[in-house]
């Protein structure tokens, strides 16, 4: 098993920035990929960034450019920074993770955390 919890969203006017982060504890060692997801109100829940055990991200087209998905293995800590951040980015941010089965290289997570709220005003 392993549990998420995502710390640092919040607030922050049209074109400021936020750095969430996902601390991951239990059987960390088992999973292959980490990734964000987010859902706003009355919409799917979107992917929007990934990074693999070998680093190689993968982002959004909604988000590439203005988002990084970076990991701290040593402290066994996800982060995204959000850069450039836009009233459409509001929504509940997950972290996610996959592990403890075959991976395809397709981040396909079965653990997830509680979310944390990112508002933008415009």
């Amino acid at each position: 098993q392993v549990q998420l919890v995502e710390t640092g969203g919040g607030s922050v006017q049209s074109g400021g920035s936020l750095r969430l982060s996902c601390a991951a504890s239990g059987s960390t060692y088992s999973t292959d990929c980490m990734a964000w997801f987010r859902q706003a109100p009355g919409k799917e829940r979107e992917g929007i960034a990934a990074i693999d055990r070998d680093g190689t991200t993968t982002y959004a087209d909604s988000v590439k450019g203005r988002f990084t998905i970076s990991q701290d293995n040593a402290k066994n800590t996800l982060y995204l920074q959000m850069d450039s951040l836009k009233p459409e980015d509001t929504a509940m941010y997950y972290c996610a993770a996959e592990g403890g089965r075959i991976y395809t290289g397709n981040c396909d997570p079965n653990y997830w955390g509680q979310g944390t709220q990112v508002t933008v005003s415009s």
